[in-house]
């Protein structure tokens, strides 16, 4: 008996879902010394449905992370961090220097990191880009600019999880028994075994990303 392939889609599309609904709740990790700024991006991040760790500077990002070359200094939680956004301009570490920290660890370096600022200046950009940041948005950020990094993450992450159901069957298919038909039953059609691909494209209305340059349009 042939397998409907649509059947098949919808099967894999469910365990897409089923796998990632325990973490759909992003946990962002904010770095600001500014406390209206922290509070604000928290705000907005919430409102995302967001969970969030708002930390004063880079040096308790670093230690939340464990980055510090202390081990339990902070008493936070050991969340998976999805996202970190990060203000430019502190006292005592930059955004820029927690960045580079960041992407020099073997652990850490492919989480996303945005780059916030009040300030405008194309060298500041450009470095931070080039240093790996994922966005670099000026203040103040947008609820848009908080929804659109959250369904960006969400469509990586859904993405990664049906590619390791693909790899998983396609492992599983190889020892499974050929399918026995009956002479008496009539020829069955071949299904199509494809999976759904995920869309990756979204709307962005970030000032500068490390993907297609944008321009501000504020």
């Amino acid at each position: 008996m042939a397998i409907n392939s649509n059947v098949l889609r919808r099967s894999l599309a469910e365990e897409v879902v089923g796998l990632s609904s325990g973490s759909s709740e992003l946990h962002v990790l904010a770095v600001d010394d500014s406390l209206v700024d922290r509070k604000v991006i928290e705000r907005l991040l919430k409102i995302s449905a967001c969970k969030v760790t708002a930390v004063e500077s880079g040096t308790r990002a670093l230690q939340y992370l464990g980055l510090d070359g202390e081990k339990s200094s902070v008493g936070f939680d050991g969340l998976k961090v999805n996202l970190i956004m990060t203000d430019y301009s502190m006292p005592g570490m930059t955004g820029y220097e927690l960045l580079k920290k960041i992407k020099e660890s073997s652990i850490f370096r492919e989480i996303p990191v945005v780059i916030m600022s009040s300030e405008n200046i194309l060298a500041r950009i450009d470095s931070c880009l080039e240093e790996g940041a994922e966005e670099f948005l000026l203040k103040p950020v947008k609820l848009s600019d908080v929804k659109r990094l959250k369904d960006f993450i969400m469509k990586g992450e859904g993405k990664e999880i049906e590619e390791k159901i693909i790899h998983k069957r396609s492992r599983s298919d190889d020892y499974s028994p050929l399918p026995v038909t009956p002479l008496s039953s009539s020829p069955s059609t071949t299904c199509d075994p494809s999976s759904p691909e995920l869309s990756s494209s979204s709307s962005s209305s970030a000032c500068f990303s490390k993907r297609p340059r944008l321009q501000c349009t504020d």
